[in-house]
């Protein structure tokens, strides 16, 4: 289907970008005034793609001029909405592109060519964001590091993959193994796995290295595993325009999305226009941290987006959160992330568009910003989006964004008015709501004694730890008595004398796993490392330092920044890529520790950057722990307590006895961020570019056919032909009543699409294992509903299985009903089977909000197949009603104060409605029953598009029948 063309009723707003340029845009500020200068930066992304994509039909004035009304109609009409382009990961991927086959073999036996069908939305779909783990091996323990280790045995590298080129040494002074001869993670057999989309690196030669067992293994079985749907896959990339697959072993969706599919405006045939996307995934929403407005829709929404179609949202509120003030100098990344996170949360932004400015917004990095919008999903925000800035364009200079490329963004952004300054102006945007959150009110924070959930602001550790110490035995405090806690031991250790009192830390390492896996706040802590050596500070050689950094990309960034050894000159050396510390995995403190702490039952600390800490975890004598984040970390080994205000009291002297305080060594966000975009943001990019164009041997040399049509294997499990077009015609016929229908399924209220759709492992006595199971397979290959959205047969036998289901007619969980005629108590799919055969149409009796929860496709196309041709409930889930509407399926809703017990309705009943020869949005329709029972219902279509789509069969009928 072709794209609806290009605003024919706004061609007077096409502009030329600038007199040297042949790039085209609509200029859409003339259109509105100052109407569109106080507009929220994000509904301006609406109303471009609205005045752009106006046909009179799927997109209508009526509907711009709406957005451009916002102020007066947010939250009370309707619009479409045209992303430039649709993200598909693999689960969701496979059932559309299936479509689009399938789609192929319908328009050639209506006689059209069926090499016209393609997607109308450029598609980029990943296929490895499901990985399934079926080896999972202890982490490394043993690994070597600067100053020890023995060489490692050889590894082999898997036969698929290239051989690395062998770099000579760099020269690390500190390395006595031979790189050429060694494999990470080999210890007593065994294995660590690779954290996602990073490359595995020799800590101190940083050239590649054989990846580890359990990583070659988890890939051979799921090339294995999947051989079919990745064919399919690469034959969908070859023959259809505007589909994009991603290699497998490259990442997950959004993370793709983010670091390689972005485009921040979009070029297409000389016009500009911003970039937006819908996908199959919730946390889409990281791209709106570059200016990108995207969110997470449902299978079929996307499909309907590929297929031409606009999404349909009600017009948002938009919740403007004002950053003011500067961050304390010791907060870090994590800290303004979590904090800004907690405010939404309270403050309950659920369902919203969420939108930053003011001054505060600069100080965020980009990682920042993306990571904030990340966190939709915990404060229920529909998105949080940070305008394009200096900031943005800047990260994208450093990603390889062509410079000619940014200079026309630039311009463009900027004519149009979707560029942010910090300064105020007077086309300042308006707000449903603002709220303000200043940045001086979120301060560095650690977690514990004993707890992850007791949150302790740095400013007052040294009074919180003396509360501890005096309070009862607890979830926080020691009941350590007054005349003790100032006692303190000596001891002696490598040739020099030390004491140990209540606060001495004596376990410190840095983890960067879960939210520490950051880069700043790694980068943040080697600076820091750096400053402290420069000064002349040093740890306490018996506190029992290291650093296990979470990938061999957290060794590269540090090594190539510079920071590394200053690291290892703390004590903070590289033990390996595991978890180590934070599951209790420490090296055994030394004699003279362990009996200085009994001697004076000394409540000593451990502090790490990990998430666990409980009391005991990480040495049975060390009682308090607390959580903190990189950069603490190393300043608290320094200090050698947490007994100590940072403010007020040093953490040393250099060498001219000049007392050091942590504010002098503590790294400035700029110097931060200047070492994340240049040391980390490029190579990563760089890194991950060239392994989405090169691909890898595995999927390079997976055969494929390059068929007009797809070769659909018979035997296949996998991947199957749908039904959906067995009965199209070149024209809709007229609209057929529904006659003597029976009802398969009679539930209650809040029936959830996860209570539809099939998902999840498949049970042994389920209907799609008979299934599998006379197809030749055995338990242990069938596999996943998810893995087989691909198999119509599996997905439809899959449908109304959920052991939850409550259906009135068996009156208690099962995923059962009764076939009425026989009166046999059967599965779902074997009762609609039987009724299929003996012709009779099927409906649904249902309560208030059917289909609630998540979007899933075949919550609609599932119902469809099995022969349901209505649904009858009280209220429905917008979402699921407008899928229903596009398989096909007619969405009738019971009278305002009427339902099936009101009504006197069994469900034992047949029923049958006729449709008027002009259907109109929220007609009332009279079903007949075989009790001689009339009743009224409402043809819940909202618009005229939806009446053409349900005329039509559906939105796959309705498209194929354009192509044709």
């Amino acid at each position: 289907m072709d794209a609806p063309a290009a605003g024919y009723a706004f061609e007077y707003l096409i502009e030329t970008l600038n007199d040297s340029s042949r790039k085209k845009f609509f200029n859409v500020p003339r259109l509105g005034g100052t109407k569109y200068d106080v507009l929220p930066y994000s509904i301006r992304v609406l109303l471009e793609a609205a005045v752009r994509n106006c046909d009179g039909f799927l997109m209508k004035e009526q509907d711009v001029m709406n957005i451009l009304d916002w102020k007066t109609k947010q939250r009370n009409v309707e619009v479409p909405f045209f992303p430039a382009r649709v993200l598909l990961q693999d689960f969701t991927g496979i059932p559309a592109m299936v479509d689009f086959a399938a789609m192929r073999e319908a328009v050639k036996v209506l006689g059209g060519d069926p090499k016209k069908v393609h997607p109308a939305r450029p598609t980029d779909l990943t296929v490895d964001h499901s990985l399934q783990i079926d080896f999972n091996k202890c982490a490394i323990q043993n690994a070597p590091n600067p100053g020890g280790g023995e060489p490692q045995k050889a590894g082999k590298l898997s036969p698929l993959k290239a051989q690395p080129k062998k770099a000579p040494c760099r020269g690390q002074t500190a390395c006595r193994g031979s790189c050429d001869s060694g494999e990470p993670g080999r210890s007593s057999g065994k294995f660590s796995s690779q954290i996602e989309n990073t490359p595995i690196l020799c800590p101190f030669h940083l050239q590649p290295v054989p990846e580890p067992e359990t990583v070659l293994k988890n890939q051979e079985v799921e090339f294995g595993r999947n051989r079919e749907r990745l064919q399919f896959f690469k034959w969908s990339s070859r023959v259809f325009k505007n589909v994009a697959v991603i290699p497998p072993g490259t990442g997950m969706a959004h993370q793709v999305n983010l670091e390689y599919l972005s485009r921040v405006v979009f070029e297409e045939k000389d016009l500009l226009f911003p970039d937006s996307v819908v996908g199959t995934d919730s946390h889409i929403t990281m791209v709106n941290g570059l200016g990108i407005l995207g969110w997470g829709v449902g299978g079929i929404e996307t499909e309907a987006v590929m297929l031409g179609l606009p999404v349909s949202l009600t017009l948002p509120e938009v919740v403007g959160c004002e950053l003011t003030g500067s961050s304390n100098p010791f907060v870090t990344s994590i800290d303004v992330v979590l904090g800004i996170t907690k405010h939404l949360r309270q403050v309950g932004v659920a369902g919203k568009f969420v939108e930053f400015f003011g001054s505060g917004v600069s100080q965020l990095s980009i990682v920042d910003r993306t990571t904030i919008a990340n966190m939709c999903p915990e404060y229920g925000a529909t998105l949080s989006f940070f305008p394009v800035d200096n900031v943005t364009l800047k990260h994208l200079e450093h990603t390889g964004f062509d410079k000619a490329k940014l200079e026309s963004m630039e311009t463009y952004l900027k004519a149009v008015k979707l560029f942010r300054n910090d300064q105020k102006n007077s086309g300042e945007p308006e707000y449903s709501q603002v709220i303000q959150i200043n940045l001086n009110s979120i301060v560095p924070s650690v977690s514990g004694p004993k707890r992850p959930q007791d949150r302790v602001a740095v400013a007052d550790m040294k009074r919180d730890f003396q509360a501890c110490l005096n309070e009862k035995v607890g979830f926080k405090g020691f009941q350590i008595a007054a005349e003790k806690q100032n006692d303190t031991v000596c001891i002696q250790y490598e040739g020099s004398e030390f004491r140990l009192c209540h606060g001495s830390v004596v376990v410190a390492a840095v983890i960067s796993c879960t939210n520490n896996c950051n880069p700043s706040v790694m980068l943040a802590a080697g600076l820091l490392a750096k400053k402290a050596v420069d000064a002349g500070l040093r740890v306490n050689p018996y506190i029992r330092t290291s650093l296990s950094p979470g990938s061999g990309m957290v060794t590269h960034y540090l090594s190539s920044s510079g920071v590394l050894p200053y690291l290892s000159k703390l004590g903070f050396e590289i033990v390996g890529y595991g978890c180590s510390t934070c599951v209790g995995n420490t090296a055994p403190l030394s004699e003279a520790v362990l009996n200085a702490i009994k001697q004076g039952d000394l409540v000593t600390c451990g502090v790490l950057s990990g998430n666990r800490h409980f009391e005991g975890r990480l040495c049975d004598c060390v009682r308090a722990n607390y959580l903190a984040s990189p950069p603490l970390v190393v300043a608290y080994a320094i200090a050698g307590t947490v007994n100590i205000d940072f403010q007020t009291e040093p953490l040393g002297t250099d060498a001219t006895g000049r007392n050091i305080y942590l504010q002098d060594i503590w790294p400035s966000r700029e110097e931060v961020h200047q070492m994340e975009e240049e040391r980390v943001i490029l190579p990563m990019f760089k890194t991950l570019k060239e392994k989405i164009e090169v691909g890898n041997k595995r999927w390079n040399c997976l055969e494929a056919p390059d068929s007009t049509l797809f070769p659909w294997d018979s035997k296949s499990t996998y991947i199957r032909c749908p039904s959906f077009f067995d009965k199209l015609t070149k024209e809709p016929a007229a609209l057929q009543p529904i006659e003597n229908a029976h009802v398969l399924l009679y539930l209650g209220d809040s029936v959830t699409t996860d209570h539809i759709s099939p998902a999840g492992s498949i049970a042994r006595s389920s209907s799609a294992a008979k299934y599998l199971t006379h197809r030749g397979l055995t338990p242990r290959e069938f596999n996943s509903y998810g893995a087989r959205r691909g198999n119509d047969a599996v997905m439809t036998r899959g449908t109304f299985a959920n052991i939850k289901l409550f259906n009135k007619f068996i009156g208690k969980p099962a995923p059962k009903t009764v076939h009425f005629p026989s009166g046999q108590t059967l599965d779902v799919f074997e009762a609609a089977e039987l009724y299929q055969k003996e012709g009779v149409p099927l409906i649904i009796l249902a309560g208030k909000k059917y289909g609630s929860g998540n979007s899933r496709d075949w919550a609609a196309k599932g119902p469809y197949l099995l022969g349901v041709k209505a649904v009858l409930a009280e209220s429905y889930e917008k979402i699921h009603k407008d899928h229903l509407i596009g398989v096909g399926i007619a969405p009738l809703q019971f009278l305002p104060g009427e339902n099936a017990d009101s009504l006197g309705l069994s469900g034992r009943e047949t029923f049958s409605l006729t449709f008027p020869e002009e259907l109109s949005p929220g007609v009332t329709l009279n079903i007949k029953t075989s009790t001689g029972k009339v009743f009224g219902v409402i043809a819940s279509f909202e618009n005229d598009v939806e009446v053409t789509l349900y005329k039509h069969g559906g939105l796959l009928n309705f498209v194929a029948r354009k192509f044709s």
